[in-house]
């Protein structure tokens, strides 16, 4: 489901992982989240996205998180 919603293409926002080829990142979605926009705000302030849209930025995210591994450097 997400490969096909998040696209990461180098010609928009410099490679970050967007939404459908749009100039809508991941990233910003999780922030209108983090600042306590509710679904359907973030849906009436961009309608090109939808609930879906929503939902694969965050499997991206937790997926991303799920991946993250601490590395211990010596010195």
């Amino acid at each position: 489901m997400k490969e096909s919603i998040i696209t990461i293409s180098s010609d928009i926002r410099s490679g970050k992982p967007c939404i459908r080829g749009l100039r809508i990142t991941v990233y910003d979605i999780l922030n209108m989240l983090a600042s306590g926009m509710t679904y359907d705000e973030i849906l009436e302030d961009y309608p090109k996205l939808t609930l879906t849209d929503i939902y694969a930025s965050l499997h991206y995210a937790a997926d991303r998180e799920h991946k993250t591994t601490l590395v211990k450097i010596s010195a």
